[in-house]
């Protein structure tokens, strides 16, 4: 199976998961009195939209390089990514207000209903079923190489922690009584912790990736390496990298016996290449000049 029937799969597994949970999980919420579950019902919202932003984006992203995109479209799983963010910190700010407008109700004496059943059950199969959902994502994420994937598979994750806290508020407020229904809003807002940590760390990530940002030091060393230990090659300079989406481009000048013909300097260049997609994919962006060597630059 390509990369992008991968995608495809993994998203539409997660697009079917997320429309059972939205609709189970806010009657749960409403039916269960439970502002913990309906909370956690938008989250599952966001998560379905950021599964069509996954689907379209990776579409746009796999086209190949035309006039207008001389290096491809893969900038737009970057983008894909960068929305997805957006959409984790908007979910978390929203699920901060609504938790803190709850909070100060109760404070106040307004009397809030005790949780249901139903409320407490919705969130246990929500924990499961976005458990398994995170770690397919994952998995295929890693598998493909796709930021937008495994930026989707932490969306997936941050629902199951909304529900681990849902469940845990709920149980607690049901257990407890009228006195401990606070628990539920409190819950709510500690979710938001893992909410906004998600999705500051893909914004971040992705905002390198719009500015060009070198891509990571181990991955640099490779290169490194791999120049080094390519026989006909005397030294290097003017290395630069950056993502382009789940690809990398690389540029850099060789060093070679001045007195190499040009189709032996060629040559080195080739394997150069291969030895580097072998490494970091078929698709990566190679470009190599070549320089003649001088003693006097030891």
């Amino acid at each position: 199976m390509n990369r992008q029937k991968e995608a495809y799969k993994v998203t539409f597994a997660g697009f079917l998961v997320n429309i059972i949970l939205i609709v189970f999980k806010l009657l749960a919420g409403f039916l269960g009195n439970s502002s913990a579950m309906i909370a956690d019902g938008i989250h599952s919202m966001s998560d379905f939209g950021s599964d069509i932003m996954v689907f379209f984006g990776f579409k746009i992203s796999n086209k190949p390089a035309d006039d207008n995109h001389n290096y491809g479209h893969e900038r737009f799983e970057t983008l894909t990514s960068f929305v997805i963010s957006i959409m984790l910190i908007g979910v978390g700010i929203g699920i901060s207000f609504s938790s803190v407008d709850k909070i100060i109700n109760i404070i106040n004496g307004e009397v809030i209903e005790v949780p249901g059943l139903i409320a407490f059950f919705a969130a246990l199969i929500s924990i499961i079923s976005k458990e398994w959902i995170y770690r397919y994502t994952l998995k295929v994420g890693k598998k493909i190489k796709s930021k937008a994937i495994i930026a989707n598979a932490w969306h997936h994750r941050t629902d199951s922690f909304s529900s681990i806290g849902a469940l845990i508020g709920i149980g607690m407020a049901i257990l407890l009584g009228d006195k401990f229904v606070i628990l539920d809003p409190i819950t709510a807002l500690i979710v938001t912790v893992f909410i906004f940590k998600a999705g500051i760390e893909i914004l971040m990530q992705s905002i390198n990736e719009f500015l060009d940002v070198a891509i990571e030091e181990k991955d640099i060393k490779l290169i490194e390496d791999i120049i080094f230990n390519t026989d006909g090659v005397k030294d290097f300079h003017k290395l630069k990298t950056r993502a382009l989406g789940n690809k990398i481009s690389v540029e850099f000048h060789i060093l070679v016996d001045k007195g190499l013909s040009i189709t032996k300097a060629h040559e080195i260049t080739d394997i150069l290449e291969n030895k580097l997609k072998n490494e970091f994919g078929d698709e990566t962006h190679i470009n190599i000049h070549i320089e003649p060597y001088k003693e006097s630059e030891i």
